[in-house]
C-alpha cells in the first residue's frame, strides 16, 4: 500500500543532500599516553561502499577441491582488520616509519602488534564497525522510521552484517 499523504520527493536524495560523515575520536587503549598522561584517541572515519567492495574482493579467496575452483570464501577476520586499517586516520597503520619501527610490512600485522592485548584489538574493531554502520539493528531503524511512515508501507529486509568470527 502506498502512502498517499506524502509525496515522494526525490530531491531528498540528490547529490549533496546526505549528512556529511564525520571522523570520531575513540579511546581503544590506555597504554599509549600523551605528555599529560591522557590516553591518546584513535581517529576513525567511515569509508565508502566502493572501498568496502574492494576490501571484500581483496579478502575473498578461492576454495579449491581436487584442483578445481568450487567456491570463494571471505576471510572475515582479515576483512574486519582491513576495514579498520582503512577507517583509522590516526594512528596511520600504513605509515612507513611506524611499520619500519616494528620491522613489519603488513599494516594488519602492525595493528595487531600495537593493540597486542586482545581487548584493545576487539575494542578497535568494534569501534570501526560501529562507525561504519555495522552495529545498527535493522529492526531498531524500522521502529525509528515508523512514526513518519504508515506501518504498512515499511518492508523489512534482512541486512548483511559484518562478522569477525
Amino acid at each position: 500500500m502506498t502512502n498517499t499523504n506524502k509525496e515522494r520527493n526525490m530531491q531528498f536524495f540528490m547529490k549533496g543532500k546526505a549528512k556529511v560523515t564525520k571522523e570520531e575520536d575513540v579511546i581503544v587503549t590506555t597504554r599509549y599516553l600523551d605528555e599529560k598522561g591522557n590516553p591518546i584517541p584513535f581517529v576513525i572515519k567511515p569509508i565508502d561502499t566502493t572501498l568496502i567492495d574492494l576490501l571484500q574482493d581483496e579478502c575473498t579467496k578461492p576454495v579449491y577441491k581436487k584442483g578445481k575452483k568450487v567456491d570463494e570464501k571471505l576471510d572475515a577476520q582479515r576483512f574486519a582488520a582491513r576495514l579498520g586499517i582503512e577507517s583509522t586516520l590516526y594512528p596511520d597503520f600504513k605509515d612507513p616509519a611506524i611499520l619500519q619501527s616494528y620491522n613489519l610490512v603488513d599494516p594488519v600485522d602492525l595493528a595487531k602488534e600495537v593493540l597486542s592485548i586482545g581487548g584493545e584489538y576487539a575494542e578497535w574493531l568494534n569501534a570501526v564497525q560501529r562507525i561504519n554502520g555495522y552495529d545498527e539493528d535493522f529492526n531498531e531503524l524500522v521502529e525509528d522510521a515508523k512514526p513518519s511512515l504508515k506501518a504498512e508501507t515499511v518492508t523489512q529486509a534482512t541486512p548483511t552484517m559484518l562478522s569477525t568470527t
